[in-house]
């Protein structure tokens, strides 16, 4: 640590606070001429591992069918009034037809269909009529919100003279409509996160400039950062939307959690030394390699992501790995550099003066902590029994795979999916399609197997759908009875893939079956996610032991510390799904939230442990433990508290997404945040450390 300690002295001057400064804002200015951010997200991102049986089989279908390698969509026309006029259909299409929208492949033309096949498109009240369209092969779900708004604009005004309500939904609606969504709330969520870091840093601290220099520092962050990853994409990273959107909130986070870290301490031994730089330098000797060793956490957190399978969560740890690295750097360098250049001014007006540490005091910690190291067994089995109650609550978790009922319930691909799910058979919201493999298989053959599919339940129909000149590939189209987004379609079609990966022909010979489509897919991403939440989970917890024993130098120490970040996750994912289902009406969650809360809670939670933990130590060398802790607690409870306070806001902000993933997903580890300030790591992990190093009582004389 001596190279950091060399580093943080030369920045804690006036000449090397300057010229930190002038070099983040060079930085600022030369890497903002390189790629744009948005110029390389990736709206229709591949969640799945390559070697999942549905991406397998899509492939194969792609290259042995290729007119099916465009994006399905639906027309849906809907009388609310009564009887839908077919000819009113026909001129809605040939409306659209006559635009001549780039990227529109086909459309069926149902003015051919004989009249026996019409009522497979109508609902049996004939209100409603659906139309199957495609779009052109190797378009990005960008370009599907473009050519859906200009066919919606030409639909729609046809459609209002002719009283018909006109949507697109199907695959291609809604990937358009998530794209627009994105779109529209990344900026309202910068808004609401710079409002509520703003509103709440001058609330608690009552000082602008403690509000305007950590924001000031966080937007030099977010663009380097921002730019930093855009190079990462022209380097050829695919780069989800919903990565960079939590990637945001992480960032200003982060960046205000450190600083917040960086200035408390600043602020206390600005009592202790006249000159501010000299302060500066004191400060950071004590606060620099927690923080590090803080930022280490998460950073390692985000890596320990690339071991996962399921793409979103490896799609993570580049991208926020490299945030973590510049945020780390950032909070040894521009943000000591700026406080220090300012000063005492930057507290005005509660200015912090030389020589009087006795008016330093500590209004709800000093209390808390008198009372925690005194009273351990009753506030830690207090907090103990709070936790262990609501973390009881996760036997209740369920799972929501329908993406579209996280939507608002105006957009127009919700309306039309919702339409079609009441008055069609549910399953033609999505179809799946079975891989057929042998060798010189018959149209009779596979009109065999459909045959069979058709008589189980729990199809609603299949049909021969296409065969190779060779006979070696067959496709058929199934439509389930379920909506194919449901569970009970996701556990049905697990269960039968498993029974028919081969299928044996009235003549004696075998073939091989594979499944594509939705469900399929839904079905992978089920069981590679719960793979993956294992995976994570033990290798971020032995990561994250190991980091603690390198800080503590203590074999118990880090047990109990991982110990209490993992019960009160636990505890937060119990009592979030409680909340948001009594609060909000989410009864289930996506399979994702639990792994986001799960990868922040832990990293982020650990770093007020860290916090804690090495001012305790930092006092244990003169204290006895019960004295040590008490003045940790006592000290560091004001800043964690505020920064947790900030924190949790800060990702409560995600709850402005009109995306069900990212609400719930906020609320749960604003939740969780609000546990592990007030409850684990200001009275729980307290009060295991005075139960673990009670023996300890040798003190060590010295002098601050």
């Amino acid at each position: 640590m001596n190279l950091l300690k060399l580093l943080t002295d030369k920045v804690a001057t006036k000449k090397g606070a300057w010229i930190t400064v002038v070099l983040w804002l060079v930085l600022l200015i030369g890497i903002s001429a390189g790629p744009r951010l948005g110029d390389y997200k990736v709206t229709n991102f591949q969640s799945l591992p390559d070697d999942a049986q549905s991406i397998i089989t899509q492939n194969k279908l792609d290259e042995y069918f290729p007119v099916d390698q465009g994006t399905p969509g639906i027309y849906v026309f809907h009388n609310p009034d009564g009887e839908l006029v077919i000819e009113d259909v026909i001129t809605i299409i040939a409306g659209i037809k006559e635009a001549n929208i780039e990227g529109i492949e086909t459309i069926l033309d149902i003015t051919v269909l004989p009249p026996q096949a019409l009522p497979a498109f109508s609902s049996a009240d004939k209100t409603t009529m659906i139309v199957p369209m495609n779009l052109k092969a190797g378009l990005g779900n960008a370009d599907y919100a473009e050519i859906n708004d200009e066919t919606n604009e030409v639909g729609t005004k046809i459609a209002s003279q002719l009283n018909t309500d006109f949507y697109i939904t199907g695959p291609a609606g809604i990937a358009g409509d998530t794209v627009k969504l994105f779109e529209s709330a990344d900026l309202k969520l910068l808004f609401a996160t710079v409002a509520i870091i703003l509103v709440l840093l001058i609330g608690i601290y009552r000082s602008p400039l403690l509000a305007i220099i950590p924001l000031f520092a966080t937007v030099v962050v977010y663009q380097v950062v921002n730019q930093s990853v855009a190079i990462l994409g022209a380097g050829g990273l695919e780069i989800n939307n919903q990565t960079t959107s939590i990637m945001g909130i992480l960032l200003f986070a982060a960046v205000i959690d450190y600083s917040l870290f960086v200035f408390s301490r600043y602020r206390e031994e600005l009592n202790y030394y006249e000159d501010k730089y000299e302060a500066m330098k004191v400060a950071m000797r004590a606060t620099a390699t927690p923080v590090l060793f803080a930022g280490g956490t998460v950073f390692a957190a985000m890596i320990i992501l690339y071991f996962a399978d399921f793409r979103d969560y490896q799609n993570f740890a580049p991208v926020f790995g490299v945030a973590m690295v510049i945020i780390m750097i950032a909070s040894v360098t521009l943000i000591p550099a700026l406080f220090a250049l300012f000063g005492r001014k930057a507290f005005w007006p509660k200015v912090p003066k030389y020589g009087e540490t006795k008016e330093v005091k500590h209004g709800v910690w000093g209390p808390i902590a008198k009372f925690v190291v005194r009273k351990p067994a009753l506030v830690g089995g207090t907090v103990l029994v709070f936790l262990l109650v609501t973390a009881a609550n996760v036997f209740n978790l369920n799972y929501e795979f329908n993406m579209v009922k996280g939507f608002p319930e105006d957009l127009p691909s919700r309306v039309g999916f919702e339409i079609v799910e009441e008055k069609f058979n549910k399953g033609d919201l999505a179809q799946t399609t079975v891989l057929v493999t042998g060798e010189e298989v018959t149209q009779e053959q596979l009109q065999e197997i459909a045959t069979y599919f058709s008589d189980n339940e729990q199809i609603g129909s299949a049909r021969p759908s296409g065969l190779t000149e060779d006979g070696e590939y067959g496709k058929i189209t199934v439509s389930l009875m379920d909506n194919p987004y449901s569970i009970e379609a996701i556990k049905f079609l697990e269960d039968f893939r498993a029974d028919y990966a081969t299928y044996r022909l009235a003549n004696g010979k075998e073939v091989e079956l594979s499944f594509a489509g939705t469900t399929a897919k839904l079905v992978d991403e089920q069981q590679v996610n719960n793979r993956d939440i294992i995976k994570i989970v033990i290798l971020e917890t032995l990561l994250i032991l190991v980091l603690l024993f390198v800080l503590t130098r203590s074999i118990k120490m880090p047990v109990y510390m991982m110990a209490t970040i993992l019960l009160s996750y636990v505890s937060a994912l119990g009592l979030g799904i409680f909340l948001v289902d009594v609060l909000f009406g989410y009864d289930a969650i996506s399979t994702r939230a639990p792994v986001y809360a799960f990868i922040f809670l832990v990293a982020l939670g650990i770093d007020y442990n860290i916090i804690l933990v090495s001012r305790f130590l930092e006092e244990r060398k003169y204290l006895k433990v019960k004295d040590a802790l008490e003045v940790a607690i006592r000290n560091t409870g004001g800043v964690i508290s505020s920064a947790g306070i900030i924190l949790a806001a800060t990702f409560a902000a995600l709850m402005t997404m009109p995306i069900a993933d990212l609400f719930v997903f906020g609320f749960i580890v604003a939740i969780g945040i609000i546990i592990d300030t007030f409850l684990v790591r200001g009275m729980l992990l307290p009060s295991l450390i005075l139960f673990f190093e009670k023996g300890k009582t040798r003190s060590i004389k010295g002098e601050r």
